[in-house]
């Protein structure tokens, strides 16, 4: 049973974009493990390597293509499966070190099944196949702190990094103190320690911030939601109405007085944090928060304002980089339709359904209902980097996080 403690570890883990790695497979990383294979399951597998090419595993139902190839046959890896109800050491233990290599999931589905997808046709593919036809034309994205891992966000709960030591130092009763609101009012000076190593404008956006980016230049986004409190999608270029900051973030902030609330803008706090005071409101003298949701505290109402509107006309939905387990957004995947694709990237399987209808159903388990799930397993960029390639938009891409770095880097350092 999951202590209340390791409940928050798993919470706090989605709610900032600081702790999303994986622990390198035992065995080498082309190979696939005597215990990843036991978990492999009914369905098809090969392995795309650094270089691009695919490496055919040691297994009757693996398959082997060409980098290049577009026919139905493409299918990149061997599929780890996630267990809903692992405990948090074993989640913890997935989630540290480098990630494994890119893998598309082919489940083998009943002869009767009925699938939005075409038989024998990768997640890729798919994927793939309805952006490129129209089919998509409002997609949803769904994501956490997997889409920033490479962003360079510092992991506070890591043990012997400077950040956990310097956060000891204020005998913290567990880590995630931090992000109460009760504590945050006893003893704010903590929070404000890890604010200054987390406030943004000191990270650069990630492949997958710019490929989101990307759908809303090619006008399909429908909308972003995201869990992270990091601001990255602002940084990309995003345009502020089509994301969903789920969590909040540092974007504004406001006087925590009840009576006052004032809001103060994003520079004031950033000023305050880096002189290393503590913001108290010009008015009443209260702290001064950013809207950074803490435990005690309601989601955005944004959140609820659009999420009936978004997810009843998606087309498509896309969830990255996240484990799933906070609620109510771990719940969204099922407010789409039925017949709705959903394509889930991340580096294991999460978010799987014991009951139809009440999650993701990869490998057609589910009697009866129309398949619509694909898995590509991984790291994020490589993901998004990959589709965006499939896609024929992979000079956008390179150009829309060239031109960033342009504007980022002062003249005299060019």
């Amino acid at each position: 049973m999951k202590s209340s403690i390791d409940e928050l570890a798993n919470r706090i883990e989605n709610a900032l974009s600081i702790d999303e790695k994986i622990r390198p497979q035992q065995g080498s990383t082309d190979e696939v493990t005597t215990r990843d294979q036991s978990k492999l399951g009914n369905a098809e597998h090969a392995r795309i390597s650094k270089d691009g090419n695919v490496n055919a595993e040691a297994d009757q139902n693996c398959v082997g293509i060409d980098s290049d190839s577009t026919s139905s046959s493409n299918d990149y890896g061997a599929s780890q499966s996630s267990s809903s109800d692992s405990d948090s050491d074993d989640e913890r233990d997935i989630y540290s070190g480098p990630p494994p290599p890119l893998a598309v999931h082919m489940p083998l589905l009943p002869a009767d099944s009925r699938s939005v997808f075409a038989k024998d046709q990768s997640a890729l593919d798919a994927i793939v196949e309805i952006i490129r036809n129209g089919r998509a034309k409002k997609i949803v994205v769904m994501a956490g702190a997997g889409i920033s891992t490479d962003a360079g966000i510092p992991d506070f709960r890591s043990p012997g990094t400077g950040l956990y030591d310097n956060l000891q130092s204020y005998n913290l009763p567990y880590p995630e103190a931090i992000f109460s609101i009760d504590y945050f009012k006893k003893s704010p000076k903590p929070f404000y320690v890890l604010a200054k190593e987390l406030y943004p404008g000191q990270f650069v956006p990630t492949q997958s911030h710019f490929f989101i980016k990307m759908l809303a230049d090619q006008g399909l986004l429908q909308r972003h939601y995201t869990q992270n409190i990091d601001c990255l999608e602002r940084v990309a270029g995003i345009d502020p109405e089509l994301i969903v900051e789920a969590h909040g973030s540092f974007h504004t902030a406001h006087c925590i007085g009840k009576k006052c609330r004032k809001e103060f803008s994003q520079s004031w706090v950033r000023e305050k944090i880096f002189a290393d005071e503590i913001p108290r409101c010009d008015t009443c003298t209260s702290l001064i928060k950013p809207d950074i949701t803490f435990f005690g505290e309601g989601l955005p109402s944004r959140f609820f304002d659009l999420l009936e509107h978004d997810f009843s006309s998606c087309d498509l939905l896309i969830v990255m980089g996240t484990s799933l387990l906070v609620q109510p957004f771990a719940s969204l995947v099922n407010d789409v339709a039925e017949s709705v694709p959903r394509l889930l990237i991340n580096r294991v399987r999460v978010g799987e359904a014991r009951l139809p209808g009440s999650g993701f159903d990869f490998d057609g388990k589910h009697v009866g209902r129309l398949h619509r799930d694909a898995l590509i397993l991984g790291d994020c960029d490589e993901a998004c980097s990959l589709l965006a390639e499939r896609l024929g938009w992979a000079d956008r891409l390179a150009e829309l996080r060239s031109t960033f770095m342009l504007q980022k880097t002062p003249a005299a350092a060019r």
